[in-house]
């Protein structure tokens, strides 16, 4: 690395991908950021709409439901997120698709460290992070997707699958009613918003904790937004990838410019309010099921 490319570095930031070494590097494609952006929003609406209704009897429930509008358009904006949620649920399993057609190994598209795949090495790094936690291990070392990263991705995948039949039912009812007895519709309910509950737990608490508040990550990490981080963040969280891309002489291919700062501030004022909201949302349920 040379000292210009040091030298292009904006001043230190608070997000730990733009923190150290450079140059940057290319973690994410434009598909990658714009179907996470997808999940976000789509998930805010279902949430911020939906889980007032499970606790109606709350005076802050009732509250968020003025704001928004009133129960009709609260109801509307819950079915644009439901229609972006299946949107961006085809997009990318289309684009899996596409990508192991044009694969020129599907073993290794499937099973390789690109993949979201679990793998052997995950179990090995799930029992090494546990003697890690006791002290009697090392820290593992992650290639380009973690097992923390894997977990949460098919948490996404049985969350849509639950809460996606389940609101079509209570959806289309009418339609579902010609062949499902009506204690299906009941279920459907019931699974809906206990699902709710479990992804708004899960995403609140250990998502946020594992990408954004852990030491390691504190304040906030906007990689999944900027799509890009330096070279220093790559052997701090993904060594295994930084020296498998040096190894087959394809980090030069990998190398991105510096984050626009308009770009930058944008993205960390977006991850700040999208923890900010996600925490009242946890506060106000918790008061709410102590009540």
């Amino acid at each position: 690395m040379t000292g210009g490319q040091e030298a292009a570095l904006p001043p230190r930031r608070l997000s730990t991908s733009e923190h150290g070494e450079g140059p940057y590097v290319w973690r994410f494609s434009r598909l990658d950021r714009a179907l996470h952006l997808m999940v976000i929003v789509s998930f805010y609406a279902l949430l911020v709409t939906g889980i007032p209704l499970l606790f109606a009897h709350s005076s802050w429930a009732q509250s968020a439901i003025r704001m928004l509008g009133g129960v009709e358009t609260a109801g509307l904006i819950h079915r644009l997120g439901a229609i972006l949620t299946f949107t961006y649920l085809f997009l990318h399993l289309g684009a899996v698709l596409l990508g192991a057609i044009r694969a020129p190994d599907r073993r290794s598209y499937f099973l390789g460290p690109n993949s979201m795949v679990p793998n052997a090495k995950d179990w090995q790094d799930l029992k090494q992070m546990f003697r890690y936690f006791r002290g009697k291990a090392e820290m593992p070392l992650f290639d380009r997707f973690s097992y923390m990263e894997k977990f949460e991705y098919w948490g996404v995948f049985w969350g849509v699958a639950i809460m996606g039949v389940s609101g079509l039912l209570m959806w289309f009812p009418e339609f579902f009613a010609q062949f499902l007895p009506g204690w299906g519709f009941n279920v459907a309910t019931i699974l809906h918003g206990r699902e709710a509950l479990l992804a708004l737990g899960v995403i609140f608490t250990i998502h946020f904790y594992n990408v954004n508040l852990r030491p390691e990550k504190w304040p906030i990490d906007v990689v999944i937004f900027t799509g890009r981080a330096t070279v220093e963040y790559m052997k701090e969280e993904h060594p295994l990838e930084y020296e498998r891309l040096v190894a087959e002489g394809r980090l030069a291919d990998r190398i991105a410019p510096p984050t626009p700062e308009s770009s930058y501030r944008g993205w960390a004022l977006l991850g700040f309010a999208a923890l900010a909201i996600g925490m009242f949302l946890v506060l106000f349920v918790v008061v709410a099921a102590l009540a």
